[in-house]
């Protein structure tokens, strides 16, 4: 579907900028409302210039000439148009303008950004993170064609307003909610900031935005949801993989992708002589010293001779994400759980049931989560009820010793006087 533009072009004097008698001619290329001026760099006689032709007066040589370089700017500035419309891409006086004085090509476009970040990022990004960026960059197509018929823009016809109306549109998607429209946003605003520190635009449009984040409450297990998992015996082999990985994680707060790339090599002496993990994180790289706890070490030992991972040394068989999220949606069932249960929750179980539960400094949770930064630990580090009621219960006895002790005393001076 071609989009209706308007479109008109003038050839003026700007008197302003007469000396002599003489004016120099512009053209005013006007597209739905909106002007660029171009200097034609010629100058004219006023007393020649016809208002109502817009064009010169007279027979003489000079003036034919003039008019003659008119014509021409007047055709080849609609062919600049025309090409434009015809292709469906995005039509504005500048763009143009642009075209005309040859300098489109130096003008990069949202595609330009989009592919050097695709090339360029490939080594660097997880294969999990570029996928986002390339629904990213969906959106973005599908706002283009909707708002504007087309399929590109130049980076430098990006504003706040485009900002604003490419949340908008992403708000109007089926079941995204605040938090997903901020990450493609976020992702956006990635990408154009490298463009801007790369000078391939003048200003950063992303400048007056804020993201607005909604901070949501994240799901984990409790410790009675756990246990049923736990003691949840599953004939069918599947299943019972399954689980395994899912308490494993539980309990050393390892991600799907850790858990999956776990190699004996992994398998540690630590600094008290007991079995740790010694790995580093797939998302972001960064080294994790685990001790093992118990229940994570004898899930270890069920599959030390299980044939897929002897061949390969893993510590465990390998299964997709999407599969094993899937299966866990049946365990959740089997043990009454009703959270949409995912793999990650395991970790928020390790973090909140596992560790903070059980007094864990949240430095040392922090660590074991292999954060870089506190704040990242905060999300995770909610003080469940039962926490609360324990150390309120505790503190409650406290009390009444001390009340026990005040009353004995006052009892045995009272016996002495």
């Amino acid at each position: 579907m071609t989009h209706s533009n308007t479109f008109s072009i003038l050839f003026w004097l700007k008197l302003a900028s007469a000396k002599n008698g003489k004016a120099p001619l512009y053209a005013r290329i006007t597209v739905n409302g909106k002007r660029s001026e171009l200097s034609l760099k010629h100058k004219v006689l006023i007393s020649d210039w016809d208002t109502t032709k817009n064009r010169l007066k007279g027979l003489n040589s000079e003036n034919k000439m003039v008019n003659s370089y008119l014509e021409q700017v007047n055709s080849k500035l609609f062919e600049c148009y025309q090409k434009l419309q015809s292709s469906n891409k995005l039509v504005t006086s500048d763009i143009i303008k642009a075209h005309f004085l040859g300098n489109a090509g130096t003008r990069y476009a949202l595609s330009d950004i989009i592919a050097y970040h695709n090339t360029h990022m490939k080594d660097t990004l997880r294969w999990g993170t570029q996928k986002n960026y390339y629904t990213t960059h969906k959106y973005i197509l599908l706002f283009l064609k909707e708002k504007y018929r087309t399929t590109d823009m130049f980076l430098s016809e990006l504003g706040y307003k485009f900002i604003i109306d490419f949340e908008r549109f992403l708000r109007h998607q089926n079941n995204m909610g605040n938090n997903t429209v901020m990450k493609h946003i976020e992702r956006l605003r990635k990408m154009v900031s490298l463009a801007f520190k790369m000078e391939w635009l003048d200003k950063d449009p992303f400048m007056k935005f804020e993201a607005r984040y909604e901070k949501k409450e994240r799901d984990f297990l409790t410790l009675e949801e756990l246990q049923s998992i736990e003691n949840k015996a599953f004939t069918i082999p599947r299943l019972e993989l399954i689980k395994n990985l899912f308490i494993f994680s539980c309990y050393t707060g390892l991600s799907y992708g850790d858990v999956m790339n776990l190699t004996t090599d992994n398998l540690c002496i630590g600094i008290d002589g007991k079995q740790w993990i010694y790995s580093q994180r797939e998302k972001t790289s960064v080294p994790v010293k685990i001790p093992l706890l118990l229940k994570a070490l004898e899930i270890i030992e069920m599959y030390k001779s299980h044939p897929s991972t002897t061949t390969k040394q893993r510590v465990f068989p390998t299964i997709s994400n999407q599969k094993l999220n899937s299966y866990l949606k049946e365990i959740a069932d089997v043990c009454g759980i009703r959270k949409s249960l995912t793999f990650h929750i395991a970790r928020h179980t390790f973090a909140t049931t596992v560790l903070l539960s059980n007094g864990v400094p949240i430095e040392t949770v922090s660590k074991l989560l292999g954060h870089t930064k506190l704040s990242t630990t905060q999300i995770y580090a909610r003080v469940v009820e039962t926490k609360i009621s324990e150390d309120i219960n505790n503190l409650q006895e406290r009390i009444k010793k001390r009340e026990v002790a005040k009353t004995s005393a006052n009892q045995n001076n009272t016996c002495v006087m």
